[in-house]
């Protein structure tokens, strides 16, 4: 699988452009960022076409290009986790009203659950439900290539904020731990913001899973 990452938007969003391969022509959004027209005319001087949006969470910086996505890329799918559906046409929930702009993206076209699969132009991602950022936070994972997609759950030597509405810190330490830190050691993570990192690094060396929680 090729992976590409692109920061996008004010709040330097990570988005994951997937394909089977550097030559393939089509493939896998993982979080728009907030400027989905700049995100679409990338993708579209370059001839390439996007089957599937998967929104890790319903945060703005998430999800705010997605109308713009779908605009360009009619007949795109866009997925996220049943627990944040009510987050993308919610300003106040998806935080878009704090940020001024009060922002209702269209709906998804599939909800997700922990344990699903998704698939799309080749490429193949299992659910993993990783709460406590927000309500439904998902982590993507590619078993075949030892790649996991946070989100804003775990990010290279940190975790995500859970003083947000609908946060909470001891479930998202606790999602990581049961969830994420069970992959190979070798499972290479791409966060929703920052640098790539891994789960056997992460595992010695966060401070915030090494922490004894109450």
């Amino acid at each position: 699988m090729e992976i590409r990452s692109l920061t996008v938007g004010a709040f330097e969003t990570n988005c994951y452009l997937l394909s089977v391969d550097r030559s393939a022509s089509e493939g896998m959004v993982i979080d728009t960022g907030l400027d989905g027209e700049g995100l679409a005319e990338v993708l579209a001087g370059e001839g390439f076409r996007v089957d599937a949006v998967v929104l890790t969470h319903g945060h703005v910086d998430h999800v705010g290009g997605m109308t713009g996505l779908r605009r360009a890329f009619p007949g795109t799918r866009a997925y996220i986790h049943v627990l944040d559906a009510p987050l993308l046409a919610d300003p106040e929930q998806n935080l878009s009203s704090w940020a001024g702009m009060d922002l209702a993206a269209g709906p998804a076209d599939v909800l997700v659950g922990d344990g699903d699969v998704i698939e799309a132009a080749g490429i193949r991602l299992e659910v993993i439900h990783t709460p406590g950022h927000t309500p439904g936070g998902i982590s993507l994972y590619s078993r075949g290539d030892g790649a996991v997609f946070t989100g804003d759950a775990l990010f290279a030597g940190s975790v995500g904020r859970t003083d947000l509405p609908g946060g909470d810190c001891h479930l998202l330490v606790a999602s990581i731990r049961r969830r994420l830190l069970v992959l190979p050691d070798s499972t290479r993570v791409y966060p929703g913001h920052g640098p790539s990192t891994s789960i056997g690094w992460e595992r010695c060396h966060n401070p915030f899973l090494k922490r004894a929680w109450p």
